[in-house]
C-alpha cells in the first residue's frame, strides 16, 4: 500500500464511518425511520481514494495541501540533537493528528530523521530503542536513564526543537 493510499483511507475512513452509522440507526425500525430516509444524506468530507485517481504522487514538502508532505517537509528540518514528538510536529502542522504524524513517519521508507521524532514521554519509536540509540549518541542528543526495556529516552525538556526558535 503506497503512502498517499494509506493518508487516504485513514483521513476518509471517519466521515464515512460516521454517516454507515447513522445509517444504520434509522433503519432499525425507530419512528424517526421515515424522516431519516427523507433527509438527504450528508456528503463524506473527504471521499475516499478511487482505484482510477491516477498514478501515485510522492509527497512535495513544499505542497500546504498535502499533510504527508508537510510532515516529511518539518522532521527534514529537525537539526541534529535535537527532536520533536508526533504530537508537536501535528501542532505545528495545525493538527492534532499524531497517529497520523506516526503513519507518515512508518511510511517514509527511512528517507527521514525518524530518530528525531520521539513519544511524549521522550521514548524513542516503539520497536526501534536499540537502533534509534547510536544515533542519538553521535548526535549528542540528551538522554536520561528509564526504567523500559530499553533503559533510557530522550531528555524532551532540553532536547525540544521548534521551527519558531
Amino acid at each position: 500500500m503506497t503512502l498517499r493510499r494509506v493518508v487516504e483511507s485513514v483521513l476518509g475512513r471517519g466521515a464515512d464511518d460516521e454517516h454507515a452509522s447513522r445509517t444504520d440507526a434509522g433503519a432499525s425500525g425507530s419512528e424517526d425511520a421515515a424522516a431519516d430516509a427523507a433527509r438527504p444524506a450528508r456528503a463524506s468530507a473527504r471521499p475516499a481514494p478511487s482505484p482510477d485517481s491516477g498514478p501515485f504522487e510522492e509527497p512535495q514538502p513544499d505542497d500546504p495541501e498535502d499533510f504527508a508532505g508537510r510532515v516529511h517537509g518539518l522532521v527534514a528540518e529537525i537539526p541534529p540533537g535535537r527532536t520533536m514528538t508526533y504530537g508537536e510536529v501535528a501542532a505545528v502542522l495545525g493538527s492534532r493528528a499524531s497517529r497520523m504524524v506516526g503513519q507518515v513517519m512508518a511510511h517514509s521508507g527511512g528517507t527521514l530523521p525518524w530518530w528525531r521524532v520521539v513519544r511524549s514521554g521522550g521514548h524513542p519509536p516503539l520497536g526501534h530503542e536499540e537502533a534509534a540509540l547510536p544515533h542519538y549518541e553521535a548526535e549528542g542528543t540528551p538522554l536520561a536513564r528509564a526504567g523500559t526495556v530499553a533503559g533510557y529516552r530522550v531528555d524532551v525538556e532540553r532536547a525540544r526543537w521548534s521551527p519558531e526558535g
